[in-house]
């Protein structure tokens, strides 16, 4: 008798070996290679026959691309603008989503409203969860009802076993589904825990196969590791239409949708939410918020930046201090840790702000991460602020926040970015005016320079009308 063979399979890149490896050839990570069984020993007769060619499969038909349908089918409305967007225009009917994002950052609230619009605008839904029970869910949703959103009128099933899941999607043919999350359902037929590998790969599989012929668009909700990516094997992210990644901090109020992979649109747009006690509530113009919280001290800027397609202002905050460590501490909230160092080394280089023997903390206010080369100019004029205690003001009276933005390059000079035409227009908006840029300042040395002169004449003016 022919015993069942296993291989261990790499958590983190899917690579397959036929023995345990400390550290995976694949991705070069340690201690990621999990034991699964194989479906089955492949027969002599049947490796032949893959071996010669399709083994007795029949040819399908081909067609050109000219004579392919493009009529678009319309798009299902979330009844969240925000999420609409981030897709596309809402969800395309057969389609797999996959939402991902910290525990607790408000997953499970956004996809309930969502199904909650759904159901009140008449579309059949379905909620599965294999994290919580119905109570549970009910308990939760009581507190999304609204006018516009029925959420207690969505149907729930509480289940882990993918073949139960998958029946009461066949019988039900529901419009919208949301698996809550991929991660805990399991198929019984492989040996693997919930959440493994093999069974995150197996599930993610045949939901697909389920989806697409009935029309059924699925949103998957999924862990994240906690360096911040999607938890389970890579080959999940390819698998999907539309990766969707839900970002914040629980203990900040707002939160960010970005949109990773879209087949059926952009992955240029971003939605802002802000966390209240009745849930999740769209923020339409954010720059407004920030820019009344910005304060005028010694290391405070307002960034231009762009989320997505539009224009978002942000205060960067930075603090200097005497450091009685070595090496002194560099510590970021928002913002790439190495464009910080490199920033740090230009300033020092270049525009002769030293920050060697000293902590740097560099924060970007309200919760907002920006992965942009764009916010380089702000972290350089925050940290040259605070280490020279001086505030950087913009408006006649200069009681407005700097604004700016601009790349850093690495010989010193500023190097434009994409639509800067829209962030000078969105900063004008709120009287923040002039901005610092790279079409006015072509270095970094000059663009310290000009701010610390405009506090200058603005200081000296107050003294000859005092």
């Amino acid at each position: 008798m022919a015993r069942a063979a296993t291989i261990h399979t790499c958590a983190n890149c899917a690579h397959s070996e036929p023995r345990w490896m400390g550290q995976c050839p694949g991705c070069g990570e340690w201690n990621t290679m999990v034991e699964e069984h194989t479906p089955g020993p492949v027969t002599a007769a049947s490796g032949a026959g893959r071996l010669r060619g399709s083994g007795g499969a029949r040819a399908a038909a081909v067609t050109r691309l000219k004579d392919v349908d493009t009529t678009r089918a319309p798009r299902l409305q979330t009844g969240i603008n925000e999420v609409d967007r981030v897709l596309g225009g809402g969800l395309v009917a057969g389609s797999l989503v996959l939402l991902g994002g910290s525990p607790g950052i408000g997953k499970s609230t956004l996809t309930g409203m969502a199904l909650g619009n759904l159901a009140a605008a008449g579309r059949q839904v379905l909620y599965v969860s294999g994290e919580e029970s119905a109570q549970q869910i009910r308990l939760r949703h009581e507190r999304l009802l609204t006018p516009t959103c029925a959420a207690l009128d969505v149907p729930v099933l509480a289940e882990t076993d993918l073949g139960t899941v998958l029946a009461t999607i066949e019988a039900e043919r529901p419009d919208v589904v949301v698996i809550d999350s991929v991660q805990t359902l399991h198929a019984a037929e492989l040996t693997g825990a919930p959440g493994s590998v093999g069974q995150v790969r197996e599930v993610a599989s045949r939901i697909m196969q389920v989806a697409k012929p009935s029309g059924t668009a699925v949103l998957l909700v999924g862990h994240v590791t906690k360096e911040g990516a999607l938890a389970g094997p890579r080959v999940l992210e390819h698998l999907v239409d539309c990766v969707l990644q839900f970002e914040g901090e629980r203990e900040r109020m707002y939160r960010t949708l970005r949109a990773l992979k879209n087949r059926f649109g952009s992955t240029n747009e971003a939605g802002v939410f802000e966390m209240r006690s009745g849930g999740l509530v769209e923020v339409l113009d954010a720059s407004a918020r920030f820019v009344s919280e910005a304060t005028r001290k010694p290391g405070s800027v307002v960034l231009a930046a762009m989320e997505g397609s539009r224009p978002l202002l942000v205060e960067v905050q930075a603090l200097v201090s005497p450091s009685e460590l070595v090496p002194p501490r560099r510590v970021v909230n928002g913002i790439d840790r190495n464009r910080l160092a490199l920033v740090l080394a230009v300033l020092g280089r270049h525009a002769g702000v030293g920050v060697g023997t000293a902590d740097v903390f560099v924060n970007v206010v309200g919760g907002v991460r920006v992965d942009e080369p764009g916010a380089d100019l702000a972290v350089a004029l925050a940290v040259a602020s605070a280490q020279r205690g001086v505030a950087l003001g913009s408006g006649e009276d200069g009681k407005l926040p700097v604004a700016c933005f601009g790349e850093v390059g690495l010989t010193g000079e500023l190097r434009t970015v994409a639509h800067a035409d829209r962030r000078l227009e969105e900063a004008r908006k709120f009287g923040l005016a002039p901005v610092v840029s790279p079409a006015g300042t072509p270095t970094l040395r000059a663009a310290l320079q000009s701010v610390l002169r405009a506090d200058a004449r603005r200081a000296g003016s107050a003294d000859t009308h005092a």
